[in-house]
């Protein structure tokens, strides 16, 4: 049975990330807010998890959801290879609205869609968000919406779209909280170098190359620079 949770109020706000942390190990779903967008997760080393999941917003395995972890020490638990311009983007940008594409883990028994051999990490700067995945774990997490159809910015848009699909809806006002309309994390391809952009999100180009001065653009451009070759990294949705 589905139950919504009113986390603005601290008595619900814990019995709302109790009943998430017992859905997500049931191998259910469940939506909550993050920095950018609501969210609506699963346990990421559960295949069963991440199928519910993708069949809740209506996407093929051809559309594999990103995974959110709750601190920094957990990118190498993850991921491998991890290059030294891509650490100082998550040191610089995490918590926040920045997701990297890097090479997963081969050792990892999950299973989130079709990847070719990779993962897109994110820690969102969210207190709920934080909260929860500290409980859980690293969490498969898309936008709380049916394909096609607008991003969650509350729980109760997220649950007139996913319906009883999921578990939990932890309710927390509109994300993002300045009521500004909503702007996806910026996707950033770290499986080869030079970095480059493949979504513009939150995160702008120029405060990225603040920290990375080489990062191409989406069209493959550093500082005018020739188009370079399509990345390799494997689709992702959020």
């Amino acid at each position: 049975m589905t139950t919504s949770y009113d986390c603005t109020a601290a008595e619900q706000r814990a019995a709302g990330l109790e009943h998430a942390q017992r859905a997500i190990r049931e191998h259910k779903c469940v939506v909550f807010p993050t920095d950018t967008v609501y969210g609506i997760a699963a346990d990421a080393f559960s295949p069963q998890a991440v199928t519910l999941l993708l069949a809740s917003k209506g996407r093929s395995r051809k559309m594999p959801p990103p995974v959110l972890i709750p601190r920094l020490n957990a990118l190498d638990g993850l991921a491998t290879d991890v290059p030294a311009e891509a650490r100082r983007l998550a040191e610089a940008f995490w918590p926040g609205g920045l997701t990297l594409i890097l090479h997963a883990q081969p050792s990892l028994d999950w299973d989130l869609g079709e990847t070719r051999g990779t993962v897109a990490l994110r820690i969102p700067a969210d207190d709920i968000a934080q909260d929860l995945l500290t409980l859980t774990g690293p969490l498969a997490v898309s936008s709380a919406n049916r394909t096609g159809q607008d991003a969650a910015q509350t729980a109760a848009d997220a649950q007139a779209q996913l319906a009883e699909s999921v578990e939990v809806y932890l309710e927390d006002g509109h994300r993002p909280v300045d009521g500004e309309g909503s702007l996806p994390s910026t996707i950033i391809d770290a499986t080869a170098l030079p970095l480059r952009i493949v979504r513009q999100g939150t995160i702008s180009l120029a405060r990225l190359r603040e920290v990375v001065p080489g990062l191409l653009d989406l069209d493959g451009n550093a500082d005018g620079a020739a188009p370079a070759a399509e990345p390799a990294a494997g689709p992702v949705a959020e």
